[in-house]
């Protein structure tokens, strides 16, 4: 029990990203060259690769492991749209996408105009100007955690705040596969034929009834991620357009299930151990959960989400190491980008869709608004993972990793307005 308990904390508090983010800064701030040995390593011999990839550590844990990450976000999307979601009905779902809009045009808009400023009439000014798509990127792990404890797990600012990481997430992978083509892979847009081939494949299994995800996974799964390799299109999404296909519940689940979920697992001393809030709750939701329990999608989050939220130590080491001594003007561009091109972007475009008449969800204000473009402007894991994509040179693909580390600092500011603005308004 105590054991269980500890493990579920570790997961709800990002402990294993976050040791990964420290072990990477430090074990590349002592040994700079060991790092890049071991995260270039080639597991199965320097002959071996995959669709002319070499297999490294670095792209199992970018190219393999990623996939499941954002197969896991894209669960949480899929579910959104269901009746009780948030995104459903459509119209809910336009303010939230507006933001999103301005969560990705205000940073990329921002980090031109700091490029300019800072390298205009320099001969780098091309190169730097080409990592305008790190800061459109958002954490979703860190984002959702830090909302939670902010505003408190019920509140609607917290799924909001999760469609908006996603959705921007989602889009800066749109970005890198048309602007951050590999050039010694050229894009190849008949391989993704694969892809809609995966996703028909999906369909049929749902059609006849098919009840075990891995099957999803790896038959529909293993074409689209073919598809998007062969194609040079980023392979991490490969699952994004599988997953919605995976049978799931009729109605979205809402916030309360995977708490209910996590304190029976952490007090399993039967109904009496459950709070009377929660309880409440559950009687209220039991016949639903007894419906998709056992459903594909359902199961396909439950038990994938322990490994995926201890492997993000792997993803964090792998891509945070930066030297200290790599901070340069690329770093605060990335950094100023993220923090305040989300807080103006997000809060403009929000703010814009209510005046033409499509609120935001009910319980959320303009401060809570404010406070959750603040915490969209964690863009460490993706940011890291766009930055590798954006830059090649060191010069310049180091100073933008530590920009992307350092907005954690996002954090900090959104617990400090947050608590000023007294935006935790609501019990958990």
């Amino acid at each position: 029990m105590i054991r269980a308990h500890h493990i579920s904390l570790l997961q709800q508090f990002s402990i294993p990203l976050i040791i990964g983010v420290i072990a990477g800064l430090i074990f590349a701030n002592i040994d700079p060259h060991a790092y890049e040995e071991l995260v270039d390593y080639r597991l199965f011999g320097a002959d071996t690769t995959i669709f002319g990839k070499a297999v490294t550590v670095h792209f199992i844990i970018n190219e393999i492991f990623m996939v499941f990450f954002f197969g896991i976000a894209a669960k949480e999307i899929t579910e959104s749209v269901l009746p009780g979601g948030a995104l459903n009905p459509i119209p809910k779902a336009i303010n939230p996408l507006m933001g999103t809009i301005g969560g990705i045009l205000g940073p990329a808009g921002l980090f031109l105009l700091l490029a300019w400023v800072f390298y205009g009439g320099s001969s780098d000014l091309s190169i730097v100007a080409n990592g305008w798509g790190i800061p459109t990127a958002t954490d979703i792990a860190l984002a959702w955690l830090v909302a939670r404890i902010v505003f408190g797990v019920s509140h609607p600012a917290v799924n909001f705040l999760l469609l908006l990481a996603v959705a921007d997430d989602a889009i800066g992978l749109g970005i890198i596969a048309v602007f951050y083509p590999d050039p010694l892979y050229p894009v190849a847009p008949l391989w993704l034929l694969l892809v809609v081939a995966g996703m028909g494949v999906a369909y049929a299994m749902r059609r006849f009834g098919v009840s075990y995800w891995p099957i999803y996974i790896l038959i529909a799964g293993g074409l689209s991620w073919v598809g998007l390799v062969k194609s040079s299109v980023e392979p991490a999404l490969a699952l994004v357009v599988i997953v919605p296909f995976l049978p799931g519940p009729r109605q979205s689940p809402g916030l309360f299930e995977e708490d209910i979920h996590e304190f029976e697992h952490t007090h399993p001393h039967g109904s009496e151990a459950v709070p009377e809030g929660a309880a409440s709750v559950r009687a209220a939701t039991s016949e639903k959960e007894l419906h998709h329990a056992h459903a594909p999608l359902d199961a396909f989050e439950h038990q994938l989400k322990l490994p995926v939220d201890f492997g993000l130590f792997f993803f964090a080491f792998a891509n945070a190491g930066v030297a200290f001594g790599s901070i340069t003007s690329v770093t605060f561009i990335v950094l100023i980008s993220l923090i305040v091109g989300k807080l103006v972007g997000i809060t403009l475009f929000s703010a814009v869709a209510e005046r033409l008449g499509f609120p935001l969800p009910e319980g959320m204000g303009f401060k809570h608004l404010l406070v959750t473009s603040m915490i969209a402007g964690l863009g460490l894991t993706v940011a890291l993972f766009v930055a590798g994509k954006a830059y090649t040179d060191p010069v310049f693909h180091d100073p933008a990793k530590m920009g992307a580390v350092l907005s954690a600092s996002a954090a900090i500011i959104a617990f400090a307005v947050g608590r000023f603005l007294k935006v935790k308004d609501r019990p958990d």
